[in-house]
């Protein structure tokens, strides 16, 4: 219960859909079907929402655990107490767990267990104690033995353990954590080295740690761990052992100047390091945190880019020496001819590149080139602007990402897709069909390999896979997925089914010559009732024999669908007919509560219902901006400043969004030209590809930097 609160605050749920989210999870309910098919026992939370409950909920479970484990093992020395209860109870992290634990850790051999072992604990007792009955030379006399022959020695040990004990005190350590937090700054000094020239910029670098920003914490980490940067947390030392000297010092001149040495050697020695490390993990966790979210951000757009559907498109795959790959792909992302191309240098065969690649756009009718972003992608698109001029039909091109295409061309799934071309010529029809239909070709590709976001391979690859494989997740199922087109790649990303139970679809759809229903599904093999339950709702049927296998309607609602349609004299002749445009006005007429009840639904479902029954077969990516369609072409030497240009945005990072504008390379529009009003973040006002107007501040043809800014330009009134 005490979970189900702790989440319901936070998230501010009511208690029972706090407690309706833990048990979906906990029966194995996929985040996508929660969001969508059981909006009533959560109040319609997003799916981002409900995967950072999920994320939340393992945490807090972990926690629970960790005090369990901790308790257990105390107790098992014969130690707890009512306090450490109390403390445990409260604590809220796991750093604060793992502080509680800290004296009764095993530890390895220190100097302080060494002391111990000497038999010197009490002298520390009496030294910790300040008290001015005892006078400290006298008694470390006392501890005067074979192993510790002198005064010197027993008082050396009974600090050693002080300074241990004071190392390891929870509450002191919570507050110098705070303090560091709030007062540290970062500094780096330049370490000369061969790739010394990279990090110039952080010669002799400072800035508080609570307000560095996550590229810098992340640039920083990765010069460091080239070696070429130094890097220190710094903090007020003094200040540091006035806290502590709050917590242990007391008024007595005999033990004053023991108790600052072995305060001192702690901080110097015990504290500081370790919290140190602590504060640049936290920075690091922070910032890999806020890069993850970077990924997430930009990643879902690029994957919900409008597809250019019904289109005929040849995919190039631009290069110099080895010539640039050709593959022609249909309607329907069938590969109908390959070739290769040799127009960029060395050969520069640009007039028989040109006969070639004519007579395979009137032979197939191509609509669009899709070339990649590549090396010699500049001079392929120069060629295709003079190719476009010697053809008999209306033609365009598109550069595309070709980020991840030589990844998914060189791997297993590359090679079972198409085991007769070589890698160069299966990254041809990934550039083609990224055209066509993004989601359903970039999810053959690790998400790591996309390319949107920073430092990728500096992350935490098991987080970021966790996280971008749940915005996959969250993309495909919000799109839906063609029962009879879709691979077994994106079959494996609908709620519910993995790749074995994908591929087994396949195979059942080219056994049965098709598949006619939804229904049917329960005849594959390992895809049992609790796994059509979860996935049914997200796959689509095309002209099948049910209509509503062509929505997003649930088969577990067909009834009450039925009942609506019923209700209002309706049937489902009128959704194959597009005639329900008034339905939404006979719902809110009769009430849509009262029509929910009657239909036997809540009423959240009963909206969506009425959403699908209105454009069955839908697909909301239709609604995005469409990619950037060009027959011309501009290099960085046209580019003036003052210039206003149409742009796509390709990436967003925390500093500025890089924007596409027709030229090879991308233009950055740093976040101080993106908006005449205040914002934290350049996500708040950009996302990948948007479309944009942008003016151009400066070009660097040198270091290939182009500057733009999207201040002071007038907007035109569509």
């Amino acid at each position: 219960m005490e979970i189900v609160q702790e989440l319901a605050s936070e998230f501010g749920l009511k208690l029972e859909y706090s407690q309706n989210i833990i048990n979906l999870i906990d029966e194995g309910c996929t985040i996508p079907f929660i969001a969508r098919y059981r909006k009533e026992m959560h109040g319609t939370c997003d799916d981002q929402t409900l995967r950072e409950f999920s994320d939340r909920l393992k945490y807090l479970r972990n926690l629970n655990a960790e005090k369990e484990k901790v308790e257990k093992t105390i107790t098992e020395q014969g130690k707890w107490t009512e306090e450490l209860a109390t403390a445990l109870s409260q604590a809220r992290t796991m750093t604060e767990v793992e502080d509680i634990y800290r004296p009764y850790k095993p530890k390895r051999k220190t100097r302080a267990s060494v002391a111990i072992a000497k038999g010197l604990e009490p002298l520390a007792d009496i030294l910790q104690a300040q008290s001015k009955s005892f006078v400290i030379m006298e008694e470390a006399k006392k501890f005067i033995t074979e192993e510790v022959k002198t005064v010197e020695d027993a008082l050396a040990g009974a600090k050693d353990i002080l300074a241990e004990r004071i190392s390891d005190d929870a509450e002191l350590r919570k507050v110098l954590r705070e303090y560091i937090a709030e007062k540290a700054t970062i500094s780096c000094e330049l370490v000369e080295g061969e790739n010394s020239a990279t990090y110039e910029t952080y010669a002799g670098f400072k800035q508080e740690v609570k307000n560095i920003p996550s590229h810098r914490i992340l640039a920083i980490n990765r010069g460091e761990n080239e070696k070429c940067l130094k890097v220190c947390i710094n903090v007020e030392q003094e200040k540091c052992l006035n806290i502590i000297n709050k917590s242990f010092k007391k008024n007595n001149e005999d033990t004053d100047v023991l108790m600052n040495e072995a305060i001192a050697d702690c901080f110097e020695r015990l504290l500081f390091p370790s919290l140190e490390r602590e504060c640049r993990n936290n920075l690091t966790d922070r910032a890999n945190e806020q890069a993850i979210k970077m990924f997430e951000v930009n990643l879902k757009p690029l994957l919900m880019e409008a597809p250019l559907k019904n289109n005929i498109i040849l995919g190039l795959d631009p290069a110099y020496r080895t010539g640039c790959k050709i593959a022609v792909i249909d309607k329907h992302g069938n590969v109908l001819d390959t070739t290769v191309i040799y127009p960029t240098p060395p050969q520069s065969k640009t007039e028989e590149s040109i006969a070639k690649l004519k007579v395979l756009i009137e032979k197939y009718n191509v609509d669009i080139v899709s070339i990649g972003n590549g090396t010699a992608s500049k001079e392929a698109e120069i060629f295709v602007a003079e190719l476009i001029k010697h053809v008999s039909r209306p033609v365009s091109y598109a550069v595309v990402s070709e980020a991840g295409a030589s990844v998914y061309s060189a791997s297993k799934l590359g090679a079972e897709e198409f085991p007769d071309y070589d890698v160069s010529l299966r990254s041809a029809v990934s550039i083609a069909r990224r055209l066509q239909d993004p989601l359903a070709e970039l999810i053959k590709i690790d998400v790591k390999s996309i390319g949107v976001g920073q430092y990728q391979h500096d992350m935490p690859q098991n987080r970021l896979t966790e996280v971008l494989t749940g915005v996959v997740e969250d993309c495909v199922n919000s799109v839906g997925v063609d029962l009879n087109t879709a691979s077994p790649s994106l079959l494996s990303y609908v709620s519910g089914l993995n790749m074995s139970i994908a591929k087994n679809i396949v195979a059942y759809r080219a056994k049965a010559k098709g598949i006619k229903n939804r229904e049917e599904l329960l005849s594959v093999s390992k895809l049992g009732p609790k796994a059509y339950e979860q996935c049914a709702g997200f796959l689509r049927v095309v002209g099948g024999n049910e209509i509503l296998d062509n929505t997003a309607v649930h088969p577990e609602s067909y009834d009450a669908t039925r009942k609506l349609l019923k209700l209002f004299n309706l049937s489902e002749e009128d959704i194959k007919n597009n005639n329900l445009v008034e339905l939404p006005n006979l719902v809110r007429a009769k009430g849509e509560d009262k029509v929910a009840k009657e239909i036997g639904v809540g009423t959240p479902t009963l909206n969506d219902i009425v959403n699908e029954l209105l454009k069955p077969g839908r697909d909301i990516r239709e609604s995005m901006p469409k990619p950037i369609l060009r027959s011309d072409i501009l290099s960085m030497e046209d580019l003036k400043e003052g210039m206003v240009l149409s742009g796509t945005v390709r990436n967003v990072i925390d500093f500025g969004a890089f924007v596409d504008i027709g030229v090879h390379q991308d233009g950055l529009v740093h976040i101080s030209q993106i908006s005449d009003s205040f914002i934290r973040h350049p996500s708040e006002a950009l996302k990948v590809g948007q479309h944009v107007e942008v003016k151009v501040l400066s070009v660097d043809p040198v270091k290939k930097r182009i500057s733009l800014t999207m201040k002071g330009i007038e907007k035109n009134e569509d």
